[in-house]
């Protein structure tokens, strides 16, 4: 009964809100560059925990194949195209934070993150002021990790900003950087890979709420409170009956969600 509310009403807002596509279609945009979060398999489909979680979603709430659509969308331009109603909603690993909710509403968190520093295997890099002093480091820009940067470590940090996480672990490869922050689910993923060889996780993980915000969430428009209500009683939905924890398990080993409240 009640999924068939939630789709009545989502029906009802596809008919009423002048989605992006101009018919009743839900537009998700993801970036499709973030693996294991979100990227292209070699077939051109796309696939990671951002992606299974929205068609578990949009599967919840009654949406058949053909009611919505997955788009890739650059990260600087995920707001920007949400906003001029590119696309309906972001499922792309955003952070909220007190500066984007001034552009844009958010469900509620479908995970908890944390940082890592990583740098070459030996660099003996010390995470401080002192220890990163003169260093260069890479970070991804318009990222909670970019604003953590800048906030803690710009006045004694080189900070060089990249379009994208895979372009920063390059640099830090070939030398050109000395450390690189990011997501710990995706650098710890990424370290256990054949290109993450040779480098290792440095300091403790960052986990202030000040810069990296309350948890990752879907961002729509604001004004848009019926579909806000519909995601977070399917994404309710699907924690509870154990679909969000299975998603999750296929890429982490370790609970990225409190299940236990």
């Amino acid at each position: 009964m009640k999924k068939a509310v939630v789709f009545l009403t989502l029906v009802l807002f596809l008919a009423t809100s002048g989605l992006a596509m101009g018919g009743d279609v839900l537009k998700i945009a993801t970036e499709g560059a973030y693996r294991p979060f979100n990227y292209v398999k070699p077939d051109g489909s796309l696939s990671g925990l951002d992606v299974e979680i929205a068609r578990a979603l949009a599967a919840e709430m009654g949406l058949d194949k053909d009611d919505y659509e997955l788009v890739i969308q650059e990260w600087d331009g995920m707001i920007p195209g949400l906003l001029a109603r590119k696309f309906d909603v972001i499922v792309a690993s955003m952070s909220i934070t007190d500066k984007r909710k001034e552009a844009v509403a958010f469900t509620e968190p479908y995970y908890y993150e944390t940082g890592s520093f990583v740098a070459k295997e030996g660099a003996d890099l010390e995470i401080s002021k002192q220890g990163l002093k003169g260093k260069t480091v890479g970070v991804q820009t318009a990222t909670t990790w970019a604003r953590y940067l800048e906030g803690v470590y710009a006045d004694v940090v080189d900070i060089k900003f990249y379009d994208s996480v895979q372009n920063h672990n390059l640099d830090l490869k070939a030398g050109r950087l000395d450390a690189v922050l990011a997501t710990s689910f995706y650098m710890s993923s990424w370290l256990e890979s054949e290109e993450g060889q040779g480098c290792e996780i440095v300091g403790e993980p960052v986990s202030n709420p000040n810069y990296i915000g309350e948890g990752v969430a879907i961002a729509l428009r604001k004004g848009e409170t019926e579909l806000k209500e519909d995601l977070n009683a399917a994404l309710d939905a699907i924690i509870a009956d154990g679909t969000h924890k299975k998603i999750a398990r296929k890429y982490f080993p370790v609970d990225i969600y409190p299940y236990e409240k």
